[in-house]
């Protein structure tokens, strides 16, 4: 299913069959503030297998990251971290930037990369925020990659559900996309190391 919503005015019967589709196991496609991506809720482990094998990978090996509304949610699924890595997050989200941290019990073992981390995202886009804040726990982002090989991402959502629409239960279209993923800041050490540079820049934040 493409179901159109609109950032600034999510219509909210829109949002509740994204919310009920989630809470059924369900497989979703959303925007962000840097490239579509998949999505499904963290609790649900067989459609986070799903997910994992759709990636060609196995659910323990493929460091999924995970979607949160607010700073507070992040504290809910991770270890406590230094008064400067707040500060940098406080700064700099929502936004283009994808925090990896000590992860806590709380988050699935399935979901957790062999050196107990997890990837933390707050994209500055509000449709995939109020559907993460209404559904009450954070959900899987993976970037979605193009087939072809010039294109490393599918910026058109009618393009993506064309190309995706027999794996996943509903594609949201909000409008374009874009084609540079975010930036990756390691802080598990409680020092912030960009490991993977991309639409996000630090710098303007200094």
């Amino acid at each position: 299913m493409l179901l159109k919503i609109f950032p600034e005015n999510p219509d909210p019967r829109k949002v509740k069959m994204v919310l009920d589709c989630l809470r059924d196991g369900g497989i979703i496609i959303y925007p962000t503030d840097t490239v579509y991506s998949m999505g499904c809720d963290i609790f649900q482990h067989k459609t986070v297998e799903r997910v994992a094998a759709m990636k060609g990978l196995k659910a323990d090996k493929a460091n999924f990251s995970i979607v949160c509304s607010d700073l507070k949610d992040i504290s809910d699924y991770t270890k406590p971290f230094s008064t400067e890595v707040y500060k940098l997050m406080k700064k700099t989200l929502p936004g283009p930037f994808t925090y990896i941290l000590n992860a806590n019990n709380k988050v699935p073992k399935i979901f957790q990369s062999r050196k107990k981390t997890i990837g933390i995202r707050i994209p500055d886009n509000n449709i995939i925020r109020q559907i993460v804040q209404e559904y009450g726990n954070p959900i899987i982002s993976t970037s979605i990659y193009d087939n072809d090989e010039i294109l490393e991402y599918t910026t058109d959502p009618e393009l993506i559900h064309e190309n995706h629409n027999d794996l996943v239960d509903i594609v949201i279209n909000g409008g374009n996309g874009g084609n540079i993923p975010s930036t990756v800041i390691d802080c598990t050490n409680n020092e912030a190391e960009v490991v993977r540079q991309g639409k996000g820049d630090l710098d303007l934040y200094s």
